[in-house]
């Protein structure tokens, strides 16, 4: 697991990003019929990312992290799916697109980096040959010179003898070879859009590493807009440049890396922090996990989704109520709680920036 140290993990701000949104998430809705009932995965979902910059995407499992990234490649199945809200990639609407469409963007103008590249990889199917196919379908490209990309990617992505190990079955390379080799087929087409699903969670640490130093560089390299699933802030805090805070299907906090992490505003955000260990840690202090369990999203809880696990729940004021008024989340950097600015600051300060040292 990666951990937070107190001050080289939280990085200096970066500069402002360019006007003008390249990915755009407007009030997004994601619906399941299941046999159990409405599955409300994504409930009224909204951000945006500029080129070149690095959004990531936090939250416990269920939170509706993958379901809001699989509807940005329209990977849903639309006979099971209600999908409403808008999802603009250069302007261009994706959710009421065509298959057609959608196919001709996917692997070219946006691609995603699954969790697990063992069931990603074909095992039919050479290495070189799954990283050559959006190649050629996309670029028109023969064989041969998809087959000279490919080995060209391998070896961008840090694959040795590259040349030789395109033509090996992914049952020959290793776990982080492998990953290597789904970031390489993400790549090949130089998309402008990278998703990328927790792609270091079965990693040990050395290999997780060298996984982010990596997309670091072909970010720079290709000016790719990046969206980073997962659940540790550790991670977050070294690759990317802005942080959404998922809970429940909806965002509950956001703002830049360095806001979130040394200054976070969300009590949810606060027992994320809260439950990780510290490189400076006490060793034998016990971690503060999260009271309670993710919420169902067949039955989610009315108004803000955490307040049956929140410690401040009889701290709001001001005639709200938790439990029956959503909280809004405004734009830009802010969170979705009903506490007051003030309280949030209080309570940050004296009962949780302790136990973070």
């Amino acid at each position: 697991m990666t951990t937070l140290t107190q001050e080289a993990d939280v990085p200096a701000p970066r500069d402002a990003a360019p006007s003008g949104a390249f990915l755009s998430v407007r009030d997004l809705y994601v619906h399941f019929d299941t046999e159990g009932g409405t599955v409300k995965a994504v409930d009224g979902l909204s951000f945006d990312l500029e080129r070149g910059r690095t959004l990531g995407i936090v939250g416990e499992s269920g939170s509706g992290k993958s379901v809001t990234n699989l509807s940005i490649l329209g990977l849903h199945n639309p006979k099971k799916t209600d999908i409403s809200g808008e999802i603009l990639l250069e302007g261009q609407e994706l959710t009421t697109a065509r298959e057609k469409t959608l196919e001709s963007l996917r692997g070219n103008k946006m691609a995603m980096i699954f969790q697990d590249p063992l069931t990603a990889l074909s095992p039919y199917y050479t290495v070189g040959r799954q990283i050559a196919e959006p190649y050629r379908k996309h670029m028109g490209v023969s064989k041969r010179e998809a087959h000279l990309r490919a080995a060209e990617m391998l070896d961008k992505v840090g694959i040795p003898n590259a040349k030789l190990r395109v033509d090996d079955y992914p049952h020959q390379f290793s776990g982080g070879m492998r990953q290597r080799a789904m970031i390489a087929m993400a790549l090949v087409c130089n998309p402008d859009l990278l998703i990328a699903d927790e792609p270091t969670t079965a990693l040990d640490v050395t290999v997780q590493a060298q996984i982010l130093d990596l997309l670091k560089d072909l970010q720079q390299e290709f000016g790719s807009a990046i969206i980073f699933i997962t659940h540790d802030l550790g991670v977050i805090a070294n690759v990317a440049d802005d942080i959404l805070v998922m809970y429940g299907g909806r965002a509950v906090e956001r703002g830049s890396v360095a806001e979130v992490l040394r200054a976070p505003q969300h009590p949810y955000t606060w027992g994320l922090l809260s439950s990780m260990p510290r490189l400076a840690g006490d060793v034998n202090e016990e971690l503060v996990p999260i009271k309670g369990t993710p919420p169902s999203l067949l039955a989610p809880p009315p108004g803000c989704p955490f307040h049956p696990r929140c410690e401040y729940v009889d701290e709001v004021a001001g005639g709200k109520s938790c439990s029956g008024d959503r909280p809004r989340l405004p734009e830009g950097r802010g969170a979705a709680c009903h506490l007051t600015g003030e309280q949030k600051k209080t309570f940050f300060i004296e009962q949780i920036k302790p136990r973070l040292g």
